[in-house]
């Protein structure tokens, strides 16, 4: 299959800070990826390196086979980025917002897509409405619909429901899987672990600009066996003998990790053991929150 986005042993420096360790990845063609990792990870200057607005200290990316650097036009052209920041002109109305972005990829009688755009994206009503009269949220709609104006084969999404309301957030997912169906190129940077896990079908971790996991979402899941069971406890609560297995960080529940669902019958025996009674009972494998966590702590 071929690579949509190739990043060969990139390194960022800003004078003695290393941004990027010499980081290495392929995104196929049609996939949906995910870029996780905590605040200072990197995952923005890799983007911004592979959008042009940054140069690498060393080594190579390309878009769809294009250089970064020496074919900056080609591979901006394939090319859409929905950034965290909040960057609009307020001086136009959203239609005019997205015509004129139009207009910076050659692109001319491009009214039947903006109108599309603009209705997936639920800015219909606000088409003919200033960019200063916009909330914020409605602004980063205008961003989302900046980047998918010329139909780039590849898009990326930094963030892109920082700050917006959840109605908007399962229409904009709607309309990315469709784009994603009809065979765009996803790559999702988000502190939603939840949307990652539902939406991407691989995901790369970062973490102080190094790839410390790159994997099917599935295999992540997989890393970690066993199980996790949630427990609401009558008084006493939770004997000594199970405290071990307590999560950290449980958030006031009563968490427990367990190697397998065979261990399950054994915390139930503890428990009665100690006459504790099991007001309700939950168990679950450990979710994508989790592996980062996990990945992120060793």
């Amino acid at each position: 299959m071929n690579a949509a986005i190739e990043v060969d042993k990139v390194v960022k420096r800003y004078g003695g800070l290393t941004a990027l360790g010499g980081v290495s990845l392929r995104v196929d063609c049609g996939e949906f990826f995910g870029l996780l990792g905590p605040n200072g990870a990197g995952k923005t200057t890799l983007i911004s390196i592979l959008a042009g607005l940054n140069y690498p200290s060393s080594g190579h990316a390309r878009v769809m086979g294009h250089d970064v650097v020496r074919d900056y036009r080609d591979a901006r052209r394939v090319l859409g980025v929905v950034p965290q920041e909040l960057v609009f002109d307020p001086f136009f109305t959203v239609r005019e917002t997205l015509t004129i972005q139009s207009g910076y990829f050659g692109l001319r009688n491009n009214g039947a897509w903006i109108d599309e755009v603009l209705h997936c994206l639920d800015l219909t009503d606000k088409a003919d409405v200033n960019m200063r009269q916009l909330s914020g949220g409605m602004k980063r709609r205008v961003l989302i619909g900046q980047a998918l104006v010329h139909k780039p084969p590849v898009i990326v999404l930094d963030e892109p429901t920082a700050g917006v309301d959840v109605e908007l957030r399962q229409s904009l997912w709607q309309f990315i899987r469709r784009l994603n169906q009809d065979g765009h190129t996803i790559v999702l940077t988000t502190h939603y672990l939840e949307e990652a896990e539902a939406l991407c079908g691989r995901i790369a971790m970062l973490k102080q600009g190094e790839i410390v996991a790159d994997d099917s979402t599935q295999n992540l899941l997989k890393r970690f066996s066993g199980c996790q069971i949630k427990l609401k406890l009558a008084a006493p609560g939770l004997p000594p003998s199970l405290q071990p297995l307590r999560v950290e960080g449980d958030g006031g529940d009563c968490r427990l990790a367990l190697d397998g669902y065979d261990g399950v019958e054994g915390v139930l025996a503890a428990l009665r053991n100690a006459g504790v009674a099991v007001l309700e009972m939950e168990v679950a494998q450990p979710d994508l929150e989790e592996v980062f966590v996990k990945i992120m702590s060793h």
